[in-house]
């Protein structure tokens, strides 16, 4: 199979700052991993939907090089693992919504 495309997954860190408060520190990437960009199929969108989620692209990896990140960058764009699956163990589906802008 081709890998089409490219991601880097994403661990969120917390660190604290000089008043021991926590704060959000610096992700840690895990550079670039292939992947397949795939449309989300239309039973997944509308069981999210019923869940108040809304699923807008899904990418096929190789199940070992994820780790249960729960965010991924593709194309400049953050977004947030909703849920994954697997048919075969060896590939992993990550369905994505886009992350939330902060304001």
């Amino acid at each position: 199979m081709m890998w089409r495309d490219a991601v880097e997954l994403i661990q969120p860190t917390e660190g604290r700052n000089g008043y021991g408060e926590v704060v959000e520190g610096y992700p840690i990437k895990s550079g670039p991993i292939l992947a397949n960009k795939k449309s989300v199929r239309q039973s997944e969108f509308y069981q999210a939907a019923a869940s108040g989620m809304k699923p807008e692209i899904v990418f096929e990896v190789r199940a070992e090089e994820y780790a249960a990140q729960p965010q991924l960058c593709f194309e400049g764009t953050v977004y947030h693992i909703i849920r994954t699956f697997s048919r075969t163990g060896e590939k992993l589906e990550l369905i994505c919504s886009r992350f939330p802008m902060e304001a």
